[in-house]
């Protein structure tokens, strides 16, 4: 039996989850991007192709296998985008939590049944239909569950909007012992400058008390400076549009001290080396191109 156990996101990683872009399939119509920033790529003919977002994963497959983590891979499904592991599930304490997600990517969730299979069935959930929640919406923080969503009256116009204040009552029936704590994201179908499309886009705690900030992904600015003060000034990277656009708070962290960020993140790479983590950099500047990057394509299943 597999043994889950994520209380945050930094304790040493042990077994993760990392998608695939294997059998990927062909470049969306403009009418099936999910995201603006898909779309912005498959109009200008920029949109990644299946060869280099191989490699780019194969790279951080080497890096797991060098701190020497168990890595599992979904199954594959023909002409399939299974990059994205974390949206389809994610694991609380010693729970794993299948999402909810868009009704096209419900065969994502079949490719990783194997590894659900060695799961003690009580210890997996899902929630109803109601509830929306996708992982990237759902940051662990040892006490705290942090959980992105939209409160806006048009929640169900956006097909960016994956969090609804239905699947944040979820979490707080299911884990009674949490603070759970909801922030209100800025959503955008048309401009990826102004989407944050899940709480990973704007927000992500590192090390032991420090976090990657983006001031203009909250749609209520006492929320950014809750979080703010909650990790205190000075142990927060707070990023730009642009940074935010190209995904700098969505690296991921093998444990407090070592993170896998993507080797065009300059600045924030040398803000962390200077704050002493180990940085272990990879290529993934054309996954990043589905408004995605680490995290939302890793799916931790223990830590320390």
């Amino acid at each position: 039996m597999l043994k889950l156990n994520v209380k945050n996101e930094t304790s040493r990683l042990r077994a993760v989850v990392l998608g695939t872009a294997v059998s990927n399939g062909p470049t969306p119509k403009l009418e099936e991007a999910y995201d603006p920033k898909s779309l912005m790529h498959i109009k200008a003919g920029t949109y990644p192709i299946e060869a280099d977002m191989v490699k780019e994963m194969e790279a951080v497959a080497k890096v797991f296998e060098k701190y020497d983590i168990k890595v599992y891979r979904p199954e594959l499904i023909k002409d399939c985008n299974q990059i994205f592991a974390r949206d389809i599930a994610f694991v609380i304490d010693d729970v794993l939590v299948k999402a909810n997600i868009l009704p096209e990517r419900e065969n994502e969730l079949d490719a990783i049944q194997y590894i659900i299979d060695t799961i003690d069935p009580k210890k997996v959930i899902r929630p109803p239909e109601e509830a929306h929640i996708e992982g990237g919406d759902v940051m662990l923080c040892n006490d705290y569950v942090f959980i992105g969503t939209y409160r806006g009256e048009d929640y169900s116009d956006y097909i960016v909007a994956r969090t609804n204040k239905a699947g944040v009552d979820f979490i707080k029936e299911q884990f009674p012992k949490k603070k759970v704590k909801s922030f209100d994201l800025n959503k955008s179908q048309t401009n990826p400058y102004d989407n944050a499309l899940h709480l990973d886009c704007c927000f992500q705690p590192i090390g032991t008390n420090k976090a990657i900030l983006h001031k203009e992904g909250f749609r209520d600015e006492t929320e950014y400076e809750w979080l703010l003060n909650y990790f205190g000034k000075d142990n927060c990277f707070v990023i730009t549009k642009d940074e935010m656009f190209n995904m700098n708070s969505n690296i991921f962290s093998i444990s407090e001290d070592v993170i896998v960020s993507e080797k065009n993140f300059t600045r924030l790479n040398t803000w962390l080396r200077e704050k002493g983590f180990t940085v272990e950099e990879v290529p993934y500047a054309e996954i990043a191109k589905q408004e995605g990057l680490l995290r939302c394509s890793t799916m931790p299943l223990i830590r320390d």
